[in-house]
């Protein structure tokens, strides 16, 4: 199982970023995907998932309006849309997934929100 994120970067307050997560070694269209981020001193937060056909999504109430959880099963990608991005936003994203029992984790992406 490999996951790998991209699309990280620094952003002004009340900008966008689209993060992208591409998936390898499992069926992926068969697995909720989810994105959590990790801020210094913070636990670690779930963002957003997405169950495994695209039908349905939920989100932290602390993103809920601003970010867009989606994903394109023929690609094996999942994306994050981030808008309106706020300082307390800044953190390393992460895509994740449960396959055979086990988390699985990609390497994350840094995300700075600073004018």
């Amino acid at each position: 199982v490999r996951l790998v994120e991209s699309g990280g970067g620094l952003v002004q307050p009340g900008g966008s970023l689209r993060l992208s997560c591409a998936a390898s070694g499992f069926t992926f269209s068969s697995y909720h995907m989810n994105w959590y981020r990790l801020a210094p001193g913070k636990e670690r937060e779930l963002v957003a998932t997405i169950t495994s056909a695209g039908g349905s999504t939920n989100y932290a109430d602390s993103v809920k309006g601003r970010f867009t959880i989606s994903r394109d099963n023929a690609k094996s990608m999942v994306y994050l849309q981030m808008s309106s991005l706020k300082p307390e936003d800044m953190a390393v994203y992460y895509c994740n997934a449960h396959v055979w029992g086990r988390a699985a984790w990609g390497q994350g992406t840094q995300v700075t929100v600073s004018s």
